[in-house]
C-alpha cells in the first residue's frame, strides 16, 4: 500500500523535496501532498532589490502549481495543528491529512509586534509590500541619518541587511546626497556579524565607506514620534530613516510545539535533519532550530539529504549514515554595491573566506536570480 508522504510549506526546500521524491517514488510506493499557505510561491531574494527600484514587487511570485511536479499533489490550506501521537495535520478548513512521513518545510515569518513601535518607526524589506513602502521613502530622501540594523535573533537571509547597506551606499552615491548623509549599521552581537572571516571583510569594507557600526544593540523599542531607535543597553540612535530587519519566529501552529520551542523553531537533529529523535518527521530551512543561516541555500542542500532517507525507509533500503547526512553547507551571495559581488560558502567544519569582490561573482548572483524559477525548486541542480 502507497505511503503518505506530507509536506508542509511551499518553499523552496518544501518545493525541492517533493520533486524529488515525485522523480524517485512510483505511485505503488508514495502519495506525495505539498501542503501550503499560499498559491504563490515567492522568490524572496528579490526583496532586496524593490527599494532600489531596481525590481518589481509584483514580478517576484510565481504559482506553486507551476513549480510541482504533476504527481505532487497541491493543498492551498493553512496548518492549524500537527498531531505528532495520530500522525495527522488539520487545516484551518478543519480538513485533516494523516502522514507516514512528515517534512516540516514552513519557513519563518516576521513579527513587527514584538518590539514597541517597531511598526510605526521601521521599515524593512523582508516582505513585498514593505519593500515598496521602503523604495517610496528612499525615493524622497534627500540627506540625513539612516539607521540599519537588525531588530532580533534569528533572522532570515544573515547577509541581507549587510547587502542592503552597501547597496544603500551606493544608493546615496549616485544620487549625490552622500555628503549629507550618515549611515549607521547596528548589530546586536560584539561585531558586525556573527562569522568572524566574514565580519572581517564586512568591517574593512564599512571603514572604507565610512559606514559607522553600533554594535551589542539589540533593540527593545522604537518612539516613531522622536524618531529614536532604544537598545535594552540603554544605548538611543536618533534617524531620519530607520530599516530595521523585524524579529522572525516559526509557523504559528508549532510555538510552544512539543518538537519546537516557544518562537516555532523544530528540534532537528543538524545531520540527519530528523526532528525530536521521531523516525519518520524531519524539517529544513527556515523552521528548525540549527545555528546556521536561514536561506534559501541551506534548504536547497538539506533536501536531498531528507528525500534520500524517506526514499530508503519507503524501500527498507539501509543506507551509509555517511551518504544521507547534512554536513551545513550554505552558500550565499553578498552585492557589494557598484555592480560587484562576493559570497560566502561554508559548512560546520570550515568557515567562510570571501573573495574579493568582482563583477563576475555579480553576474553569477543574477543569473541564479534569473534561472531560479526553471531549476532549483523544480530540484534540476
Amino acid at each position: 500500500m502507497a505511503k503518505n508522504i506530507l509536506i508542509l510549506g511551499g518553499g523552496t526546500g518544501g518545493s525541492i523535496v517533493a520533486n524529488i521524491l515525485a522523480r524517485s517514488l512510483s505511485p505503488q510506493e508514495a502519495t506525495i501532498t505539498v501542503i501550503t499557505a499560499s498559491p504563490q510561491h515567492i522568490y524572496q531574494p528579490y526583496q532586496l532589490y524593490i527599494p532600489f527600484g531596481y525590481q518589481d514587487p509584483r514580478k517576484i511570485a510565481r504559482s506553486e502549481r507551476s513549480l510541482l511536479h504533476r504527481r505532487v499533489a497541491l493543498v492551498v490550506d493553512p496548518v492549524e495543528a500537527l498531531d505528532i501521537k495520530n500522525q495527522t495535520v488539520v487545516c484551518r478548513s478543519h480538513k485533516s491529512y494523516p502522514y507516514d512521513y512528515l517534512v516540516i518545510a514552513t519557513g519563518s515569518t516576521v513579527d513587527e509586534q514584538q518590539i514597541p513601535g517597531f511598526k510605526e518607526g521601521a521599515d524593512h524589506f523582508y516582505t513585498p509590500e514593505a519593500a515598496f513602502v521602503l523604495y517610496e521613502k528612499l525615493q524622497n530622501f534627500n540627506g540625513g541619518t539612516i539607521v540599519v540594523g537588525i531588530g532580533g535573533l534569528p533572522y532570515k537571509c544573515p547577509v541581507a541587511p549587510i547587502e542592503f547597506t552597501f547597496m544603500l551606499e551606493e544608493f546615496l552615491t549616485k544620487k549625490a546626497i552622500r555628503q549629507q548623509s550618515e549611515i549607521i549599521y547596528t548589530f546586536p552581537l560584539n561585531d558586525v556579524f556573527n562569522i568572524k572571516t566574514a565580519a572581517d571583510y564586512i568591517k574593512a569594507d564599512f571603514d572604507k565607506r565610512n559606514i559607522k557600526t553600533e554594535l551589542f544593540f539589540n533593540l527593545s523599542e522604537i518612539h516613531p514620534e522622536k524618531k529614536i531607535a532604544e537598545s535594552i543597553e540603554g544605548t538611543e540612535l536618533s534617524y531620519d530613516l530607520l530599516v530595521m530587519t523585524p524579529p522572525h519566529k516559526g509557523a504559528t501552529f508549532l510555538r510552544g510545539h512539543e518538537i519546537a520551542d516557544a518562537d516555532g523553531w523544530v528540534q532537528t537533529d543538524r545531520h540527519s535533519l530528523k526532528v525530536a529523535q521521531l523516525e519518520n518527521v524531519w524539517s529544513l530551512g527556515d523552521t528548525t532550530n540549527l545555528p546556521i543561516s536561514k536561506a534559501g541555500s541551506t534548504a536547497h542542500f538539506q533536501a536531498p539529504v531528507i528525500a534520500k532517507q524517506i526514499c530508503a525507509a519507503i524501500r527498507k533500503e539501509t543506507v551509509d549514515p555517511e551518504k544521507v547526512k547534512y554536513n551545513g553547507h550554505v552558500a550565499c551571495f553578498i552585492e557589494s554595491g557598484y555592480g560587484k559581488a562576493t559570497m560566502l560558502d561554508f559548512d560546520y567544519e570550515h568557515p567562510p573566506q570571501p573573495p574579493p569582490p568582482t563583477e563576475f561573482i555579480h553576474f553569477q548572483k543574477l543569473a541564479l536570480n534569473k534561472f531560479y524559477w526553471y531549476l532549483i525548486p523544480k530540484a534540476l541542480i
